[in-house]
């Protein structure tokens, strides 16, 4: 329960509807609760008109009006709580949603590596809904529960009070059966929602994979695994209902031993002459009225236990400190950044790793240089200029830009100046233009345009029937290997970033298409730094200054000239290249 604390902060937001909304819920009670009293004198004004044998129908039409208008003034009262509390956990879901969206955004690469996709949509859909539908009941009825049961107790005991306290004998029993099976129902419905995030991230990947599914012809195989885990959520879900189905009649039974004592005992009173049938007619509808504060109370119990469980699972993800953010050292006065970079004796280390993936790394690029980064497969090239824009934190030594230490720079002006092409090219589900556009606030036409041309896309294109309102599908799917990694580039190159990083961006162009590209961004990038890691000695040739990396460290550092003369990795790649293009020539 105490994660549900942490919901506090987003209800002060609405506290004048909440307050509001305690007052309808006091004021529906008033009206109920003052119906049994009503009812009791009109069957007491029945019972002496029929003994004096003088029937007052005008009197019975009176009380009949009264019951009526308290009614369907406790109604309208009703109806407003519902418009405030409940609606207020809507507004609360909407904040929570959009926080917990907020709060992915700043987590660390490192996070998103360990943690499945289908995991965190679990949380966003099924676990918030979870919460929402909590606070609503969780704030509504305990205040309606606990508002009914002191009001009506209090009438109970002022009209008979030996026969409430024997009325209430079963009562601790039900708080005791409700408090034992909430604990159970905690457990279960947080295993149900576990299994529920796995069964999510089962179908995101078979979703995402499909065509890796079918060219391996594995479609039986993963339909096969995602019935035993469809199934294993099933008998989770089925175990949970059986627990809540014992809830509801273990209560009513218990509250029918009121019932039978105050029928046994009450009717002894009447035929006594300590109460009257009005009376002991009224005292069975407040009876009744303490029914639903005890049947609320173990139906609040139980969603309190599920929206916990679900907060538990969020608190997790929530709670996640962003590692990579903005501190006292950054100089929120920085305006700008011209793009000279600096590597002192750089360590990086994934954590948990036995070993530095970058070790020893001192290198200056100079601002309007161009450097290139090759090596092997694991050398550790994505990893160093993740360090660039702080999608990794160096564990040892400083990265600078423009003279001072990155950690002094803003995140938000630091990648803002950043272009970067990834490795793995994604799209959004989208047109090409608002791919290409992505990273501006108002792209423009003209500059689309512009971009599309430097990147080479512009000619494929004009080719597509709606040209550059062409829907790309998920990820691109429409587009070639090729189209995809120059609508990336157009998207970097968009933004007019003061730094361009190219992570092996050219890898699935021809190397005509890599030529054009290259001689368009020579142009665009004169007095811009770029950074391009490749496997192609075609593609880094012409760069500034070439680095090889091998095992996290810089091994061989020249141009293109000094490291073919220094005879090293460098030189053996291009001889392996140069062969392979005669091999195919012939």
């Amino acid at each position: 329960m105490k994660a549900l604390l942490s919901l506090v902060p987003y209800l002060k937001r609405y506290k004048r509807t909440l307050i509001f909304g305690f007052v309808t819920v006091l004021m529906s009670n008033i009206f109920t609760v003052v119906q049994p009293f009503v009812i009791g004198r009109a069957i007491d004004s029945l019972e002496q008109g029929l003994a004096a044998g003088e029937m007052d129908e005008s009197a019975l039409l009176g009380f009949a009006g009264m019951i009526i208008g308290f009614s369907l003034i406790a109604g309208i009262f009703t109806y407003l709580t519902r418009q405030t509390i409940i609606v207020v956990s809507r507004h609360v879901e909407y904040d929570l949603r959009n926080d917990y969206l907020s709060h992915l955004q700043k987590l660390p690469l490192q996070f998103f590596q360990v943690t499945p996709t289908g995991d965190l949509m679990a949380h966003a859909t099924n676990d918030i809904s979870a919460v929402r539908s909590t606070l609503g009941p969780g704030i509504m009825y305990p205040a309606d529960t606990f508002i009914t049961f002191t009001m009506v107790l209090a009438i109970m005991l002022s009209t008979d009070w030996q026969l409430t306290l024997l009325a209430l004998v079963p009562l601790p029993f039900v708080s005791y059966a409700v408090y034992r099976l909430g604990k159970i129902v905690h457990k279960k419905f947080r295993e149900r929602q576990e299994q529920y995030s796995l069964l999510t991230t089962k179908a995101q990947e078979n979703l995402s994979g499909i065509r890796v599914v079918r060219a391996y012809v594995r479609e039986k195989f993963e339909t096969v695994a995602f019935r035993a885990m469809s199934h294993d959520y099933l008998l989770k879900n089925l175990y949970l209902a059986r627990v809540q189905s014992i809830m509801w009649p273990a209560m009513y039974l218990l509250v029918g031993f009121s019932m039978i004592i105050t029928l046994y005992v009450g009717g002894l009173r009447v035929i006594d002459g300590a109460l009257t049938v009005g009376t002991l007619t009224a005292f069975f509808g407040y009876l009744l009225m303490l029914i639903w504060p005890m049947v609320a109370f173990g139906w609040v119990i139980n969603i309190l236990q599920q929206g916990s469980a679900s907060m538990e699972r969020l608190l997790r993800i929530i709670e996640t400190a962003p590692s990579i953010q903005d501190s006292g050292r950054t100089d929120s006065g920085l305006a700008e950044i011209r793009g000279s970079i600096e590597f002192r004796d750089v360590h990086f280390r994934h954590e948990g790793a036995d070993a530095d993936t970058l070790a020893g790394i001192n290198l200056t690029v100079p601002r309007g240089s161009t450097l290139a980064i090759v090596g092997y497969t694991g050398a550790g090239k994505t990893t160093l200029v993740n360090l660039i824009p702080r999608l990794y934190e160096a564990t040892g030594g400083e990265v600078l830009i423009d003279g001072r230490d990155i950690r002094t720079v803003p995140i938000d002006l630091l990648r803002s100046r950043v272009g970067y092409v990834p490795q793995e090219t994604f799209l959004f589900s989208d047109t090409i233009a608002a791919n290409i556009g992505y990273g501006v606030d108002e792209p423009g036409e003209q500059g689309i345009r512009e971009a599309a041309e430097i990147s080479q896309i512009l000619n494929d294109v004009t080719e597509f029937p709606k040209e550059f309102e062409t829907m790309v599908g998920e990820r691109g799917i429409t587009l070639s290997g090729g189209q995809k990694q120059r609508t990336s580039i157009a998207r970097a190159v968009m933004r007019k970033p003061a730094i361009l990083i190219l992570d092996d961006a050219l890898s699935a162009v021809d190397t005509y298409t890599e030529e054009e590209i290259l001689k368009r961004l020579r142009t665009v990038m004169k007095e811009r730094t770029s950074i391009i890691i490749s496997h192609r000695i075609s593609t880094v040739k012409d760069a500034d200054q070439i680095i090889v990396l091998n095992d996290g460290r810089i091994v061989e550092q020249g141009t293109h000239q000094q490291l073919l003369e220094t005879d090293g990795i460098y030189a053996e790649l291009n001889r392996k290249q140069l062969l392979e293009k005669e091999l195919e020539q012939l």
